[in-house]
């Protein structure tokens, strides 16, 4: 299995430089670290005593990396969960915040180990997750991955300026969900004749 450091530098490939999207609620982002995300942590990168865009252009990759690892795994407990949740959940929690335990906790709610989904990683989902996992050892990730992928049409049925994220303009499959994807087996990815269908109502 991969490190914690091997994920989060996988994250960072997957994010991309600096972007400064107006219809993304995160605004400016650099490495998928967003203005918000320094603002809250308080970390003024260029040293100006002030938190702003110019912070998150001067981020580099190391600074990066270590807020993920402190502020995405560590400190909301992913290294607590059974071993092939942890890559799947730590993604999403840096690209959704803790939407990426809610949405576990209904997961493992359905599979029948119930969860309050509070966003939060305590002594009840930690017991559920290793009860889901110990139930389905091989099927468990991919269950969360098709849980995401699920979460990010939805979210996109419900937003339209977010459906770039989920389309691309050639009509093929969009960031969020091929990072979705990345975290399941082959053989439950869409094809793009059943993605084609599935956002044929956007338009």
């Amino acid at each position: 299995m991969q490190t914690v450091q091997e994920i989060a530098q996988d994250i960072i490939a997957r994010e991309g430089g600096f972007v400064n999207d107006a219809d993304d609620p995160g605004g400016a982002t650099k490495y998928g670290v967003t203005i918000h995300t320094l603002q809250r942590l308080g970390v003024d990168v260029n040293g100006d005593g002030a938190v702003d865009v110019a912070d998150v252009k001067a981020l580099d990759h190391v600074q990066a990396v270590d807020i993920y690892i402190e502020h995405y795994f560590k400190r909301p407990g992913i290294g607590q969960l059974p071993e092939v949740l942890q890559a799947s959940v730590f993604d999403m929690m840096v690209n959704a915040g803790n939407n990426a335990v809610k949405l576990l906790q209904r997961l493992l709610t359905d599979m029948g180990f119930a969860c309050i989904p509070d966003g939060a990683i305590g002594p009840q989902t930690i017991s559920a997750a290793q009860r889901a996992f110990e139930a389905a050892p091989g099927h468990i990730a991919d269950a969360y991955a098709i849980a995401r992928r699920n979460y990010y049409y939805r979210l996109a049925d419900a937003r339209p300026a977010s459906r770039k994220y989920a389309r691309k303009l050639d009509g093929g499959k969009g960031g969020w969900i091929t990072r979705a994807e990345e975290f399941m087996d082959p053989k439950y990815r869409l094809t793009n004749a059943e993605h084609s269908k599935r956002v044929a109502a956007w338009g």
